[in-house]
């Protein structure tokens, strides 16, 4: 079967760098699915002239905002349909580093079966708050999976293989928020996908656009551990003898 691999973006009133990541994304040559999540007239306004202006991209819009998780799962249900073998996750935000694009790539073609991800290398542009979070997020997934293997669950910067996530997807349901990047690659992982990580850098710009509501995503990525811990529970006896294959 010949791979063919495309770009995902997610978007939510990202206007202001969206146009720099597009403009370096299209020398790659792929094609790209630009995944307007029920954006801000401004917003759409920007969409639109980027995907007039460049061939390689297609705008799929979402009538209201369901979260990161809904328009990331709307890309990759759209990229599968449309024969992809592999869809290239990055957030629309200016944080990720269009340098290790890449290298993700080469990686995920030496291991196509593999969920591939970058894991982080902060600079000081990171808030305290955000940074020491994910180690608690990295404490349960530790948990959830009886693993160290998953180095990182929260870098929405990754290749997913599309003949994995649609056999997931057809399994269970996937949050619609901040807690979907997490919660995909823990049962990906429990599905036996092979996971694999390269380190890339990350910057939030000052003029960057959050959509991290501190309270209430917190709230829904807790429930999501919550979950998942007993989700861990019914496999633990299959979890624990993968450790010792």
């Amino acid at each position: 079967m010949t791979s063919q691999y495309g770009f995902v973006i997610p978007n939510y009133n990202h206007h202001l760098v969206i146009l720099d990541t597009i403009a370096a994304l299209v020398a790659f040559e792929l094609p790209i699915l630009l995944v307007d999540d029920g954006s801000n007239e401004q917003t759409q306004d920007v969409l639109a002239e980027i995907d007039t202006q460049f061939a390689l991209v297609t705008l799929v819009r979402r009538d209201q905002n369901g979260g990161k998780g809904a328009a990331v799962q709307t890309g990759l249900e759209y990229a599968h349909r449309a024969g992809w073998s592999h869809a290239i996750q990055v957030d629309a935000d200016g944080q990720h580093d269009l340098n290790d694009v890449q290298q993700l790539i080469d990686r995920s073609k030496f291991a196509p079966t593999a969920l591939v991800s970058g894991r982080p290398i902060y600079d000081e542009s990171i808030s305290k708050g955000r940074y020491y979070g994910r180690f608690i997020t990295h404490f349960w997934v530790y948990i959830e999976t009886v693993s160290f293997a998953l180095k990182d669950t929260m870098c929405g910067f990754r290749v997913y293989p599309l003949a994995a996530y649609s056999q997931l997807i057809k399994r269970t349901k996937l949050g619609y928020k901040m807690d979907f990047d997490i919660e995909v690659m823990v049962k990906l992982f429990w599905q036996g996908t092979p996971v694999e990580f390269i380190k890339t850098k990350v910057h939030y710009p000052e003029n960057g656009v959050s959509h991290f509501n501190v309270w209430e995503d917190n709230v829904l990525i807790s429930k999501m551990h919550a979950r998942l811990v007993f989700g861990m529970l019914c496999r633990l006896p299959r979890l624990i003898a993968a450790k010792f294959k």
